[in-house]
């Protein structure tokens, strides 16, 4: 909201804020969507906001995510798309952390769409990433862009699967249940009774790693976390779920808009990160400067998409142009990592490292 002052009075506008994209698949398929506007709020309070001591594990209070010795932690990451290019472990592992960064994302699959991937598979890269002092972010990226609420409790009953991975692990994994599940702009009730049902069965399975939500939309509808977002934290008898932002070219294309998304989890007193986001995109012009200013300034974490591999179009997004990390590509891997405001200058590895 903006305040006029006049000599007399003080008079209240209201602005509404319109964000309209279309969504976007990862890997350069993408999908058109039609988006609702979206406007802004006022604050509430929402999360647990008490400031906790070490609890051996990753744990939500209000916006911040703190590790397992009681400090605040800032993901400054990068993505990696492990089931596809599943031969390069050994080498981008140990090449991401050798940028900085703090954070690796990897992509995993459960079956339903790629090869799925092995509970010993799952298990060498949690390992590989605590030797190379990074948070392991886990996702399956089957159901991205995709609607329907059984295919995302069949990916429940993967994590299900391989738990033994996680438990043990909460002080370094992270689990992003699910990448961009619902493409839909239309219909937030679907995302928030999908993951109401998908928090209880992993929960329920003694899984106890903070939990991490896409918003809708491909990724980048951030105006349910709003409507829903407090609601799913309060549904989650661990209080310890956060919520992840996409930003291409519909929630990262100015900076008002970026703000606002943001803010849709901030006002709730909930925990929010841009999980992935590029220097442009198929589905338009990304300000990626003040997506990295702003959440240098509001401690908010990111991730870049990605080390390497892109295709279908979307070769630019690749943030090196070796896996090794040898030579970073120059319009995003040389921003992302060496930029102002990049993982170089703002990472902080984790302190139980």
């Amino acid at each position: 909201m903006k305040f006029k002052q006049s000599l007399i009075s003080l008079i209240l506008a209201a602005s509404i804020l319109f964000v309209s994209a279309c969504g976007q698949d990862i890997k350069g398929n993408d999908n058109q969507g039609s988006s609702p506007s979206i406007s802004a709020g006022d604050n509430e309070n929402g999360g647990n906001s008490n400031q906790p001591s070490a609890t051996g594990m990753f744990q939500v209070y209000g916006r911040n995510l703190y590790d397992a010795n009681g400090n605040v932690f800032v993901m400054r990451g990068i993505n990696h798309a492990h089931s596809w290019f599943q031969d390069k472990l050994d080498t981008a592992i140990p090449a991401i952390a050798k940028t900085g960064a703090n954070t690796v994302r990897v992509v995993l699959s459960d079956g339903q769409q790629w090869d799925r991937i092995p509970l010993e598979d799952v298990e060498k890269i949690i390992d590989i990433c605590k030797e190379n002092k990074l948070i392991c972010i886990l996702e399956v990226h089957d159901l991205t862009g995709k609607d329907d609420t059984e295919g995302l409790l069949k990916t429940a009953e993967y994590w299900l699967e391989i738990k033994s991975a996680l438990i043990g692990n909460e002080a370094y994994v992270i689990l992003n249940i699910a990448n961009e599940w619902v493409g839909t702009w239309d219909d937030p009730d679907l995302w928030y009774n999908g993951y109401s049902e998908a928090i209880k069965t992993l929960r329920e399975g003694e899984i106890k790693n903070t939990i991490m939500i896409d918003a809708p939309g491909w990724g980048q509808f951030a105006q349910p976390i709003d409507t829903y977002g407090e609601k799913l934290f309060n549904e989650d008898p661990e209080k310890n779920t956060m919520f992840s932002i996409h930003m291409y070219g519909a929630a990262g294309k100015n900076d008002r808009v970026i703000k606002t998304n943001l803010e849709y989890a901030s006002k709730h007193d909930l925990c929010a990160v841009v999980g992935e986001f590029g220097f442009n995109h198929s589905d338009g012009d990304v300000d990626e400067d003040y997506i990295m200013s702003y959440c240098t300034e509001n401690e908010i974490g990111y991730l870049g998409w990605s080390w390497k591999g892109n295709g279908g179009g979307v070769e630019y997004l690749d943030i090196a142009e070796d896996w090794e990390g040898n030579k970073l590509s120059e319009d995003w891997g040389e921003k992302l990592i060496n930029g102002d405001n990049g993982i170089k200058e703002t990472s902080e590895i984790c302190s139980i490292y």
